[in-house]
């Protein structure tokens, strides 16, 4: 980093959220174009990820400064495992503040959690999805802002 400041906080979590929806509609639509053979590719992601994604890559960045050093399996699984916490908590207080998870998969998975806020299935996405982010913590690290 050569002169400017580190990126803040808010400002790396606004990243992680527009990431993280971004991610989601291109899954979601390449996902939609497979199962259901459309060209179209129509994908979609909900109002409430923004700062889910946001809020829980704050909680990402400790875990990976905490696991740079364990091995590329242990991180995974320790990646799958925080992220479907996460996901799993806030689709349950979703569910208890505004009576829905946005994204229930209840009856889409068989392996869909009780409430419907998770599936096991994604784990190994979510495992990628965190090895992923590694990358992207660590690129920000190294961005510079420059100071007005």
């Amino acid at each position: 980093m050569h002169g400017g400041r580190r990126l803040r906080r808010w400002e790396r979590a606004a990243v992680y959220g527009v990431v993280g929806v971004t991610t989601e509609v291109v899954f979601t639509g390449a996902r939609e174009g497979l199962l259901r053979r459309t060209r179209t590719l129509e994908g979609h992601s909900y109002v409430w990820m923004l700062p889910i994604y946001g809020v829980s890559a704050l909680l990402f960045e400790p875990a990976h400064s905490a696991l740079r050093s364990r091995p590329l399996w242990q991180r995974a699984v320790a990646y799958s495992m925080g992220i479907m916490g996460v996901e799993y908590a806030t689709g349950m207080a979703l569910r208890r503040g505004i009576g829905v998870v946005p994204w229930d998969y209840t009856g889409h998975s068989r392996l869909a959690l009780p409430g419907g806020a998770t599936r096991l299935d994604y784990a190994p996405l979510w495992a990628v999805a965190g090895l992923a982010l590694e990358h992207l913590h660590d690129t920000m690290q190294r961005i510079a802002v420059a100071e007005r």
